[in-house]
């Protein structure tokens, strides 16, 4: 008998909401000119761009010429840190924390090849950064401080306006990777004090391949991909109009549904993790207790490999990870959990479940007794 597959992987990929869907049919029936050309079609394409800036910008408390759309988080991230690198000159430091995604800690690594030297601050056992950590790290030479708004796999979230306060005040521009907070979280921009932002659209039920740099005016940023004109000459390539108007009315249909969804998934994930902790001895849940995405629930085995666990699950209709999926296809360790100094054992049994708008109590449930039943039957064959 056919059992009905359970998605638990939403902060890997949201699908796309019919809000979106539709906005993005009826512009590709409408505008498939180019919104650089100056004719009618080109100009009915260009007003359409125009417009999801303006929606994006007033969901997000910015000004639409400080949102640059961009191909997704990974671009928006690249572009900020190597940006201010750039403009600030050879020899400017960079501070960041030791959890943050890839997009930002691999180009970290290379920007150190380039000359510019990174100081990565360690979180505490919860996962969270200390504004006062982030002071004293600060010196005469930083371009940039980097927080993530909210951590991708154990789902804490950071004190994004205290900590972009110090920077402030510090005359230091603060950049956060928002990828996994926009359209979850209230992120208000000019309220949160922050300078760069990045976010991607396919995480909150838009297109894949469309995402956007929030830059506060007045923040100097060199290019990252030179060519046109382009996003008032800061990233040339042919306006996605098609993507950005999907990103617009999807940011605007979460926005909608985010008091009632966090709700709703705060309350699941509470569900979920009692029942696996009742059933499943050795279970711990990691990250912040409270100051946590409402749908992540990041828990950790001592005695169980992701590596096989993840596998098994999937065999019997849960789709759930060990962690990011851009580092799905590494068998490195997880930088995260290391960060928060979790012993090896439990390194190496991470399971993040995330819960979406699909996500029902049934699924909850259903998902529960899998994990259990599975767990148990992993031990029993190891004799453990």
């Amino acid at each position: 008998m056919n059992r009905q597959r359970i998605y638990l992987d939403y902060a890997a990929t949201t699908p796309l909401c019919a809000e979106a869907r539709d906005a993005m049919n009826a512009c590709a029936e409408t505008a498939n000119a180019n919104a650089s050309g100056v004719y009618a079609s080109a100009r009915r394409a260009r007003r359409l761009l125009e417009e999801a800036r303006e929606t994006t910008a007033r969901l997000l408390d910015a000004a639409p010429d400080e949102i640059y759309f961009t191909s997704g988080g990974s671009e928006s991230d690249n572009w900020a840190l190597k940006g201010r690198a750039f403009r600030a000159g050879l020899g400017s430091r960079l501070l960041t924390t030791a959890i943050e995604h890839p997009a930002v800690l691999n180009t970290c690594r290379f920007l150190e090849r380039c000359g510019h030297p990174v100081t990565l601050l360690t979180p505490d056992a919860r996962g969270q950064i200390s504004p006062e950590a982030v002071r004293e790290a600060l010196t005469p030479n930083t371009a940039l401080v980097s927080v993530m708004w909210a951590n991708n796999e154990i789902g804490t979230i950071q004190p994004v306006a205290d900590i972009a306060r110090v920077a402030r005040e510090a005359g230091v521009p603060f950049h956060t990777d928002a990828v996994q907070a926009a359209g979850i979280l209230p992120v208000r921009l000019h309220e949160a004090g922050v300078d760069l932002a990045s976010m991607s659209a396919h995480k909150f039920y838009g297109p894949k391949g469309v995402g956007l740099l929030y830059l506060r005016r007045g923040v100097g940023l060199e290019p990252l991909i030179h060519g046109g004109e382009q996003e008032r000459g800061l990233r040339a390539s042919t306006e996605n109009v098609i993507g950005a108007v999907g990103l617009a009315a999807a940011l605007e249909a979460a926005g909608r549904l985010r008091e009632q969804e966090a709700a709703r998934l705060t309350s699941l994930r509470a569900l979920l993790c009692g029942l696996l902790m009742d059933g499943v001895p050795g279970l711990q849940l990691t990250g912040d207790p409270e100051a946590r995405l409402p749908g992540n629930a990041h828990l950790t085995l001592p005695d169980i490999e992701s590596r096989a666990l993840i596998p098994l699950l999937d065999l019997n209709g849960v789709e759930a990870s060990a962690g990011s999926a851009c580092t799905a296809g590494s068998p490195t360790e997880s930088h995260v959990l290391k960060a928060i100094g979790l012993d090896t054992a439990r390194v190496r049994g991470p399971l993040r479940l995330t819960l979406g708008r699909g996500t029902t109590e049934q699924d909850v449930r259903d998902a529960a007794q899998i994990i259990i039943q599975t767990v148990h039957a992993m031990r029993e064959n190891r004799h453990v």
